[in-house]
């Protein structure tokens, strides 16, 4: 009878946690939903502001042109819809942090929310670099290589995936710092460890830059040196998150979740 009990239990708990998980995605799908809905009227728009870094180094006349004939339409869709995630990402994570906070334990909570906030953070700057200064330099020396009698005439779909991937680019990578932290509080490696590889680091950090940028020396170090200052930045904040002594450690695991 008591096996039996314990069975019920564990299902109860089991289906309880669904009927959570459930509830937390619906949500999260609704806030993109309503921003998607939100921006859709202004997503002609919203393509013009973001085109505006290839536009302002283009050669006087010149402009995007659509290939595909229903690149007018889901262009400016696929933009709407990425900056409805980037306008709800705060949201998404909160149901994401919301499923999963009660079965962590106060250290940890402690920990989750900062690192969260950071990592929304840092993307945010990431995707703000690249679009401010990262693509203007970019721009500029692609127009500036174009061969006489080739006019530049971008299709807005290609536009549209080569920006996507350089925010996505920049936006991953300056999340280095959070990265670094959880490798530290895992215990897969120590602040001292990060200090000693430094140099492999830095290696490593100029070879990734030139593979997933333009192939042009100013883009690749505006990604190189500002992954060095997070990597820093990095070692600097897991110091301050480093696991304490087995005793303390102990401590932390007796007051449960």
């Amino acid at each position: 009878m008591a096996v039996d009990a314990e069975h019920d239990d564990g299902a109860s708990s089991l289906i309880e946690h669904l009927v959570e998980l459930r509830s937390r995605l619906l949500r999260a799908i609704v806030g993109l939903a309503i921003a998607l809905f939100a921006l859709l009227p202004f997503a002609n728009r919203l393509y013009g502001w973001f085109a505006q870094p290839l536009l302002d180094k283009l050669p006087e006349g010149a402009q995007l042109i659509a290939v595909e004939v229903a690149s007018p339409f889901f262009a400016p869709l696929k933009l709407a819809l990425f900056a409805a995630v980037l306008v709800t990402m705060p949201w998404l994570l909160y149901q994401a942090w919301a499923f999963v906070a009660p079965g962590l334990y106060k250290r940890e909570k402690r920990l989750a929310l900062p690192l969260l906030v950071s990592a929304v953070a840092l993307f945010y700057a990431g995707c703000a670099f690249a679009f401010f200064l990262v693509l203007p330099a970019v721009f500029g020396f692609l127009t500036a290589v174009t061969p006489d009698g080739v006019a530049m005439m971008t299709d807005i779909n290609a536009y549209l995936n080569f920006v996507l991937v350089i925010f996505l680019a920049f936006g991953i990578s300056f999340e280095l710092p959070v990265a670094l932290v959880i490798l530290v509080l895992l215990g897969w490696v120590t602040p001292a460890q990060l200090r000693e590889w430094r140099g492999y680091a830095v290696v490593g950090m100029f070879v990734l830059s030139a593979i997933i940028t333009p192939p042009d020396v100013v883009s690749q170090l505006m990604l190189a040196i500002p992954m060095c200052l997070l990597y820093e930045a990095g070692i600097l904040a897991a110091r301050m998150v480093a696991p304490r002594s087995g005793a303390d450690a102990d401590a932390e695991a007796s007051d449960g979740p």
